[in-house]
C-alpha cells in the first residue's frame, strides 16, 4: 500500500512525455521570444535576472545598466540564459544557452559594419526608441551579446 496521496489533478491523457529539442527547434524558440533569464555566478553566489533580448545568427543581444551584474561579469563572463514557453504543467518547452557575455562597445573605426550598430538595430525591433531621447529605459545603456556556445532544449507533452 502506498503512502503517496493521489494527485489533485490527475492527467486524463496519461503520463507526459519528455524529450529533447533539436538545435533548430531551440533557435526558433529563441527567435520568437523576447524575455529570458540571465544566470551568472561569482565564487559561491549565483544570480538570475530577467532581461529582454533579440536573437540573431547565433547571438543573443540585450541591454542592461551599469552596476553589480557588470562588475561580476567582468570577473567571470560565462553565463547561462533560459527561455521558456509554458502552456501548462506538462505542456512546455525550455531552452538553455551557455556562452560568454560580451559588452558591445561603439566601434568608431568601422561605423558601417559595427556590431554596436547591429545591436542597436536589433534591439530597436523591440523598442524603437532604444538609445534615443525617448527611450523608456534610458538607464539601460550598456549593450551586450551572448554567443550560443552550447544550446540544449527540453519539452513536455501529453501523448496524443
Amino acid at each position: 500500500m502506498s503512502n503517496v496521496p493521489p494527485s489533485p489533478n490527475p492527467s486524463p491523457q496519461g503520463k507526459p512525455v519528455f524529450s529533447d529539442l533539436s538545435r533548430d527547434e531551440c533557435e526558433r524558440i529563441l527567435a520568437r521570444n523576447h524575455v529570458g533569464r540571465l544566470a551568472f555566478s561569482f565564487r559561491d553566489r549565483v544570480d538570475i535576472e530577467p532581461i529582454h533580448y533579440v536573437y540573431s545568427s547565433q547571438w543573443i543581444y540585450g541591454r542592461t545598466s551599469p552596476g553589480a551584474k557588470l562588475t561580476t561579469l567582468a570577473h567571470h563572463r560565462w553565463v547561462a540564459f533560459e527561455v521558456d514557453e509554458v502552456q501548462s504543467i506538462f505542456h512546455w518547452q525550455s531552452v538553455v544557452v551557455h556562452g560568454a557575455f560580451y559588452i558591445v562597445e561603439p566601434d568608431t573605426a568601422n561605423k558601417r559594419n559595427s556590431v554596436f550598430l547591429q545591436a542597436i538595430d536589433l534591439l530597436r525591433t523591440l523598442i524603437p526608441e532604444t538609445l534615443t531621447g525617448d527611450d523608456p529605459t534610458s538607464f539601460r545603456d550598456v549593450l551586450f551579446r551572448i554567443h550560443l556556445d552550447e544550446v540544449h532544449g527540453r519539452k513536455a507533452r501529453h501523448p496524443s
